[in-house]
């Protein structure tokens, strides 16, 4: 995705702008948000510090919702905060050597909630995932002093993940080869499976590569994922070529394989010239990776987002692929792409052929940065963060792949 579909949207909006008229190929259902509590902005334990909401793409903050309890990654005030669904605070984990402990050093806020010191000096990138036990992996960059290069130059080894047991005893990191091993490249996310297992998957030079642990935290597999190995489609004509991109890779929740979302292009060239002229969207298909035999399985075909934008007599339609949010216990896979009045969700059932789609109307004028996550159980949480605090809602998608 990395290429195409920011400048696809960008491109899309400009034409809103630009044409008349412009409506969707077909009307999708609206689902309505279910706002939960907001954050103030603030240094203190129950607040949220994002510093500057004018450098949108530096912002280390992330949303993780397990069982009802909300996790939000803090990394502006090093600091995670563990919620239930009233917006209370339960549990507080933070640096030591942090403003967040100074602050609750100088002021005494201990009845608060629950506080958890945290002594590895790592920055929190704003990813984590949490397992059914409660425990919790935290995406860190460690210290500039401790990164390492890959012997060919071509891979920075800067992150490492942060485990913390529900009590918060015996915190210690992983590493590629389990505790205290060297650092990942960077890691794209992490996710927890139904044995309490973890993956994570980091991007590489060459693709994506996934590691897999058990619940000792120690590697069982190293999977490398790249558009060399991965399936390819057949040119749509004489004058074309294929290309592919990996743009995500994630675990099946209950099985020892990964899905890989691969979106294909065709680069078409002039014949006079020879001479690139142009590249379009084909389509998106969705792998199953057996991780014991390396062995793809057979594709699932995701349908693309369609806008249609009509000129005097002319109507052209737009596609462009979906990005991969996640997968249920029950097999769904959740694709959702932003539109002009909020986001679409498309969500599919290989195993029934079933496909639902649904929009969820967000006022995008007010939202500066939003993260989104989805529950093993299909329940997508987002955090909407406008100038005055940040909003936490969720969406009862699993209310749809239930019925």
């Amino acid at each position: 995705m990395r290429f195409s579909k920011f400048a696809a949207l960008s491109l899309f909006s400009s034409v809103l702008m630009m044409f008349p008229s412009c409506t969707k190929r077909n009307v999708v259902e609206s689902i309505t948000e279910d706002e939960l509590f907001t954050i103030s902005y603030g240094n203190f334990e129950e607040q949220m510090n994002i510093f500057s909401l004018n450098e949108i793409g530096n912002i280390q903050t992330g949303l993780f919702m397990q069982d009802g309890f909300f996790y939000i990654v803090n990394g502006e005030s090093q600091k995670v905060m563990e919620l239930n669904s009233y917006g209370n605070l339960l549990t507080l984990y933070y640096n030591e050597d942090s403003h967040t402990k100074e602050l609750i050093d100088s002021f005494g806020n201990e009845e608060l909630s629950v506080h958890k010191e945290i002594s590895y000096p790592f920055g929190y990138t704003g990813q984590l995932a949490v397992d059914s036990e409660k425990c919790m992996y935290i995406v860190c960059t460690i210290p500039r002093d401790r990164q390492e290069l890959s012997p060919d130059g071509t891979t920075l080894y800067s992150q490492t993940i942060l485990r913390v047991p529900r009590d918060g005893s015996q915190i210690d990191y992983i590493g590629q080869q389990g505790p205290g091993g060297t650092p990942f490249p960077y890691i794209r996310n992490i996710f927890t499976n139904e044995k309490n297992e973890f993956v994570a998957v980091c991007s590489v030079n060459d693709g994506m590569m996934v590691y897999w642990f058990g619940n000792d935290g120690f590697l069982k597999s190293m999977i490398s994922v790249n558009a060399e190995d991965a399936p390819r489609v057949s040119g749509i004509d004489e004058d074309s070529s294929v290309f592919l991109t990996v743009e995500n890779v994630i675990p099946d929740f209950n099985e020892y394989k990964l899905y890989v979302k691969i979106d294909n292009y065709s680069s078409y060239s002039d014949k006079a010239s020879k001479a690139q002229a142009g590249i379009s969207y084909i389509n998106t298909l969705l792998y199953p990776l057996d991780i014991s035999s390396g062995v793809y399985g057979n594709p699932v075909s995701v349908p693309p987002y369609e806008e249609s934008v009509t000129v005097d007599y002319s109507r052209l339609v737009y596609k462009i692929p979906y990005d991969f949010l996640g997968v249920t216990k029950s097999g769904w896979k959740f694709f959702v792409i932003s539109t002009t009045t909020g986001f679409d969700v498309e969500m599919i059932n290989s195993e029934n052929q079933k496909v639902l789609h649904r929009h969820f109307e967000v006022n995008k004028s007010n939202v500066l940065f939003h993260n989104m996550s989805l529950s093993s159980d299909g329940i997508i949480s987002a955090l909407y963060a406008d100038e005055n605090n940040a909003r936490v809602v969720w969406y009862r998608t699993d209310k749809l792949i239930d019925n």
